[in-house]
């Protein structure tokens, strides 16, 4: 019997995975330098300081390599503050297993404060009970350890916990360590569509209409 949902944010909740793919291109924006095409494809597989380092070089920038991480990181704050958005009905899904008494809590490798701003901003922060991070945990969602973190504070077992998840690979880190597994589609991860449907128990395309199908969800 399920008793308690983990939701992961970005990609899953939020529509924010955009970010990560334009936060140089807005950053070279906001100092006057217009980005190569393709700019994202050379940072995704960088770290936040390679990155800085390469735009420095490449766009000529007389700012130190922590002052561009800094104003990087600025126009990251300053999306999920003021304008990231839910994704699409996903209030409903939230409204149901709340109406089911769902306790539900968030897993992200994303700043705290980013997320709770921007739950606060969207109406949703009064769902969860905490927002626990992989900073906090000290790993990341190759790990179980951030769920069994949840689960522990939610006080329920994985086999009763749903994890939402949008990417493969911390989908099947849940589904492995007993977690009933949630696969939600992405824009950003369409590519694994696939993987992720054969790795979860269930997989929404949508929150759409969450209240017809959750009930499926409460009896895995």
């Amino acid at each position: 019997m399920i008793k308690s949902a983990i939701f992961d944010v970005d990609g899953t909740l939020l529509d924010s995975m955009k970010i990560w793919d334009d936060a140089g291109e807005r950053y070279l924006s906001s100092v006057g330098k217009t980005a190569e095409n393709g700019l994202s494809e050379k940072l995704c597989d960088m770290s936040l300081t390679e990155g800085a380092e390469y735009m420095k070089k490449q766009y000529a920038l007389s700012f130190s390599t922590d002052e561009i991480v800094s104003g990087v990181l600025k126009i990251i704050e300053d999306f999920y503050f003021y304008e990231v958005g839910l994704k699409n009905d996903a209030k409903e899904i939230l409204q149901f297993l709340e109406s089911n008494n769902i306790k539900m809590i968030i897993a992200t490798s994303s700043d705290k404060t980013h997320i709770k701003k921007a739950f606060e901003r969207l109406g949703i922060l009064k769902y969860f009970t905490d927002i626990v991070t992989c900073s906090q945990i000290g790993k990341g969602k190759t790990s179980p350890d951030i769920y069994l973190a949840c689960a522990d504070k939610l006080g329920t077992a994985p086999s009763e916990t749903l994890v939402f998840e949008d990417a493969v690979f911390a989908a099947e880190t849940a589904h492995k360590a007993g977690f009933k597994t949630v696969g939600v589609y992405d824009e950003s991860s369409r590519n694994d569509k696939n993987r992720i449907k054969a790795v979860c128990d269930y997989y929404a395309d949508s929150f759409e209409k969450a209240a017809d199908w959750g009930h499926h969800l409460l009896s895995l």
